[in-house]
């Protein structure tokens, strides 16, 4: 790939339109290509992508692969690994990147086996230096350091967590080329096959998207407090509910409640943390937190070094306080 040339972003699309973690990698990729003077690509994969293409354009690419085949009806890690290794050897991006969801992590490391570079992981940040390199900041250790890794292989690669960039404003006047791919599949490459998909309802905000979290830890003690106090405290500020993994760990809560390094990454302006340590684990998934307010009997939790607030306390006599200010404020 010695004439590699613009960014291409791995975008992911379900129902005709674009998915938010496509739209915050455009927002990454923007910031790279506008660094390099190049060109932003976006590789759309289905087989009916509706309106996603030009979604794409009005969230920042200049171009659009809209790569359809009924093959990649279905989100098959094998499937998209085929369509994009022809595709990146065809187009040759000098860097790609990749969000940090279940088909990311599947489809980006063996991408680049196939590409022969390498892959910076889970990366809260990338630029580009003085040398045009791409270079990638990604937790290690547990979340415990930071590394800065610079990739020198082309294409370079990444990774990307979740919500550690906001979408870039839509503009539905900015104009882009959408290019038709047809990769002609076959159906063999896929090696799994979908017997049944059952989704989980989705009662109110997703956890990804909330505004306000009220997160629960071990030490609340048992899951009642999950959906009593928290609950209240949550529906009152128009926010959700969310956990540590000890409390799924435990059994109080489900895993679609975990908030850290093995569960979700969020983004809200306020993180309320009852009964919850710190850990690094936990932490790193709140890395795009505005606001983070602890509440905890133990004055040396690690909490409290990364709140903006905090308190001191039995959370049994904290919450109930808080909740009723707070119904008097209204």
């Amino acid at each position: 790939m010695a004439d590699a040339k613009g960014v291409l972003v791995i975008g992911e699309a379900a129902g005709g339109q674009l998915d938010a973690s496509a739209k915050e990698l455009l927002a990454h990729g923007r910031k790279l290509a506008d660094s390099l003077g190049e060109p932003l690509s976006i590789a759309i994969l289905g087989d009916n992508l509706g309106g996603a293409p030009k979604e794409a354009i009005a969230f920042g690419a200049d171009r659009v692969y809209a790569v359809s085949d009924p093959v990649l009806k279905e989100p098959q890690p094998e499937a998209y690994l085929a369509a994009l290794t022809a595709l990146a050897k065809e187009q040759s991006p000098k860097v790609i990147v990749a969000a940090k969801t279940p088909l990311g992590v599947n489809v980006g490391p063996r991408l680049a086996f196939r590409l022969e570079t390498g892959l910076a992981q889970d990366c809260l940040e990338v630029k580009i230096d003085g040398n045009k390199k791409l270079v990638a900041n990604r937790p290690v250790f547990g979340g415990n350091c930071m590394v800065s890794v610079a990739c020198d292989s082309l294409p370079m690669m990444a990774v990307i967590r979740l919500k550690t960039a906001e979408p870039l404003p839509r503009n539905d006047s900015r104009s882009g080329e959408i290019v038709p791919v047809n990769p002609r599949l076959d159906p063999s490459v896929v090696k799994a096959k979908v017997i049944k998909r059952v989704e989980e309802k989705q009662e109110g905000k997703r956890l990804e998207d909330a505004e306000v979290i009220v997160s629960g830890g071990r030490g609340l003690g048992g899951p009642e407090p999950f959906q009593k106090e928290l609950k209240e405290l949550a529906d009152l500020l128009g926010g959700v509910v969310s956990s540590s993994r000890a409390a799924v760990d435990i059994g109080w809560v489900p895993y679609s409640y975990q908030v850290g390094l093995t569960g979700k990454s969020v983004a809200p302006n306020l993180y309320i943390a009852v009964g919850i340590s710190g850990a690094s684990q936990h932490m790193a998934g709140l890395s795009g937190a505005k606001n983070i307010v602890a509440i905890n009997k133990d004055a040396n939790a690690n909490i409290f070094k990364e709140s903006r607030f905090g308190v001191v306390g039995e959370w049994q006599k904290v919450v109930p306080a808080l909740i009723q200010a707070i119904r008097e404020l209204k």
